[in-house]
């Protein structure tokens, strides 16, 4: 098996060695992709905080028994943070809550932003009718910019199977959303 060119290794194992410096370069490099992957999973701010600060202990936590080669640590980072997510979704589902909270609008400013708010409630709605593995196959390849190869060995799928879960997510978002092809645009 060949290894895997991993351009954070350095810092994962220098991490593991307890040097501060590498774990805050670590956070600064990785929080925001794992923030929006947990976001865009969960729809939820608070809970996507939640999810992003436990992936980052486990990666402190895990650093000094990790070893380069078998996968990049980007696509392990990226599962971590998807199973987390999942396991908030199941507990979701085990106590449903009567009233939705409110949401604050962190869209563009007046003159755009009730329109876009729209736009991306409903484009949030299509995304989370979406089945779970289609979903996520979206999120990681379109938001989180993951190539099929990679979002694939995250999901645990052959590519081909992402590839088919792509484009089924793909043509139930273009259903979902055909009625807004010019809203969009504007904004």
């Amino acid at each position: 098996m060949q290894a895997v060119e991993d351009p954070d290794g350095e810092l994962v194992q220098r991490a593991g060695r307890g040097d501060p410096t590498a774990a805050q370069a670590l956070v600064a490099r990785k929080l925001p992709r794992v923030l929006a992957l947990a976001y865009r999973t969960l729809d939820d701010a608070a809970e996507a905080e939640d999810v992003a600060q436990e992936a980052m202990l486990k990666v402190w936590r895990h650093a000094p028994a990790w070893r380069p080669g078998k996968a990049r640590f980007d696509t392990w980072l990226h599962r971590v943070a998807l199973n987390l997510c999942y396991d908030r979704l199941r507990r979701r589902r085990e106590q449903p809550v009567a009233d939705l909270p409110e949401r604050v609008d962190p869209g563009f400013g007046p003159d755009r932003g009730l329109r876009a708010a729209d736009v991306g409630r409903r484009v949030a709605a299509a995304l989370q009718a979406l089945p779970e593995r289609q979903r996520d196959a979206v999120v990681l390849c379109h938001y989180q910019e993951l190539g099929n190869i990679e979002a694939a060995e995250v999901m645990g799928v052959s590519v081909e199977a992402l590839e088919s879960l792509l484009s089924r997510g793909r043509r139930s978002l273009r259903g979902a959303l055909a009625d807004m092809k010019n809203e969009v645009a504007e904004v």
